[in-house]
């Protein structure tokens, strides 16, 4: 999982310190599609023939996007359940945020803007960034393990997916407390996601609606850290202990769901 946007990084700092690892990390979201192109052309198949790129809109548009804000709340939540963890709307962070806001905008109000602005970025340049992985994992790899179940599918893609990120993690990308149990909590983490992702990408007929949802869990994720007191990274936030059990809830009631309404 990457992050388009601001960097706690470059509170207090050179921002070049944030900006560059940020560039490189949004770049290397590509790299997933020109595979995916190169593949393609060797085996001389029609480029990007096959991924599920249509522009046909349903609900699962909406509801796919308009799902990572409550992940993202419910993430907070949770994260606030872990042991250690502190609730500090006085956080540099927030004071950054809050001082930026004409007069009156309070903790929450920086919170409803965090998501209403993650919403948009993830409708636009994050689900373009996001796209260039998607085509790859919900889009061409969906298509090779076509004969294989849902399930079998989701987890092989995001065991490959997660693994994608190791070289990312071991830099401490997302984990830097802990970057060789993070490859691991990565694996988990996209394992549990791909379900959701490939879930929406079955329901939506579209590549597309994942790279949505991808794009803005990017841009909403980050909403934990203005609030709560960094403290263990295996713990908390999106890609800690706390996110893992929301998506494995949402994974759950997906299960549910289409268990008894879907019939798929």
């Amino acid at each position: 999982m990457h992050s388009i946007g601001a960097s706690a990084d470059a509170v207090g700092g050179n921002p070049m310190t944030a900006i560059l690892p940020m560039l490189m990390s949004a770049g290397a979201m590509f790299i997933p599609l020109l595979a995916v192109i190169i593949t393609q052309l060797i085996f001389k198949e029609p480029v990007l023939k096959g991924v599920g790129i249509s522009f046909k809109l349903n609900k699962w548009w909406w509801l796919g996007w308009l799902l990572m804000p409550l992940v993202a709340m419910l993430t907070l939540g949770v994260t606030l359940l872990m042991p250690g963890a502190q609730w500090t709307p006085d956080s540099e962070l927030m004071q950054q945020a809050l001082q930026s806001m004409p007069e009156g905008v309070g903790v929450w109000g920086i919170i409803g803007i965090s998501l209403f602005s993650g919403l948009f970025a993830g409708l636009t340049i994050n689900a373009v960034f996001a796209l260039g992985e998607e085509i790859a994992w919900r889009g061409f790899l969906v298509e090779l393990f076509k004969g294989k179940s849902f399930w079998s599918s989701a987890i092989w893609i995001g065991v490959i997916w997660g693994l994608w990120h190791a070289p990312l993690i071991l830099n401490g990308h997302n984990y830097p407390q802990h970057p060789l149990a993070g490859v691991f909590m990565m694996v988990v983490f996209c394992i549990l996601l791909s379900v959701m992702l490939m879930y929406f990408r079955k329901k939506s007929g579209s590549v597309i609606v994942p790279a949505i949802m991808h794009g803005t869990i990017n841009a909403v994720a980050g909403i934990t850290a203005l609030v709560v007191t960094p403290a263990n990274d295996l713990l908390y936030g999106a890609t800690g202990l706390a996110g893992m059990i929301v998506l494995l809830l949402v994974d759950a009631g997906i299960y549910l769901y289409d268990k008894s309404v879907g019939h798929e």
